[in-house]
């Protein structure tokens, strides 16, 4: 929720415009000020940050995007995290560095962004991100690979109904589970049905990426945010990303699951500013 008190040099929160673009993506802009492009997780859309969007465009020209195969962009899911973040640069028409705020498999698109072009992203924010989202011989903090298979096995069967019960997983465990639960329903059949390829090809991803190793390479300045009560991206494993990054700090909100940015606007935004205003 906007606070009177933040500076408002920038506001324009009310002008939002739509571009079209040579990655076919949709990419809808609001506000003016320095660019914060918004990056949102599995099988949803950029519309699941309508929450917070006006409080961020006092301040900033936010840009965000709905990634390849979800919500209203054309274009099919890549094979990779790398092409992912490739179509997402292409779409946006902002020159320069810009920052990047990602969310859980989002975050995983904003790390291979900032690895490939570190002088196009600024800054990171990782919201509810893990370095692996799966368990691994070294590394346990993560669910295992049976329960991600087994997700896969549901969708293929029944995949609305699936969707509908992986947002109770994000919520599992929030102070505002049932307002956050009820937000994100609203949310992800808005923009139309993610397709069966889309949603296989995004849970492949999320499967085999293992960007440990890779993270000293990625010397972006970055915050890691995670919710208390996570039960996909555990705390334990975004503290663990935030220590593999060469300049990263790490925070913690207290009573949160996997969407903080809803179920508590409030501690995530000032974690955000806090984060951005330093210089």
């Amino acid at each position: 929720m906007p606070d009177s008190s933040r500076p408002r040099a920038h506001e324009c929160p009310r002008r939002r415009t739509v571009t079209t673009n040579p990655a076919h993506l949709y990419v809808e802009a609001v506000g003016s000020g320095p660019p914060l492009v918004l990056l949102h997780g599995f099988a949803l859309h950029g519309g699941v940050f309508s929450p917070i969007v006006p409080a961020l465009a006092e301040r900033h020209r936010v840009l965000v995007v709905d990634l390849p195969g979800h919500g209203l962009s054309g274009a099919p899911m890549p094979d990779t995290l790398e092409a992912t973040a490739d179509a997402v640069d292409r779409a946006l028409d902002v020159d320069g560095p810009l920052d990047v705020l990602g969310w859980s498999f989002g975050g995983l698109v904003a790390l291979a962004w900032a690895r490939q072009s570190p002088d196009r992203v600024s800054r990171l924010v990782l919201a509810a991100t893990a370095p692996s989202f799966v368990a691994r011989d070294d590394f346990v903090q993560a669910m295992p690979l049976a329960r991600l298979e087994q997700f896969g096995d549901e969708l293929r069967v029944a995949y609305r109904l699936t969707l509908k019960r992986f947002l109770t997983l994000q919520v599992q465990g929030s102070e505002e589970g049932r307002r956050t639960l009820s937000a994100l329903r609203a949310t992800l059949f808005a923009r139309g049905d993610p397709s069966p390829a889309t949603l296989t090809g995004t849970l492949r991803l999320l499967a085999s990426a293992d960007l440990r190793k890779a993270l000293p390479e990625i010397r972006t300045k970055a915050l890691v945010i995670s919710g208390e009560r996570d039960t996909l991206a555990y705390r334990d494993a975004g503290a663990a990303l935030a220590r593999l990054l060469p300049d990263a700090r790490f925070t913690t909100i207290p009573g949160a699951a996997h969407a903080p940015f809803l179920s508590h606007r409030a501690a995530f935004l000032h974690a955000l500013d806090s984060f951005l205003d330093a210089r």
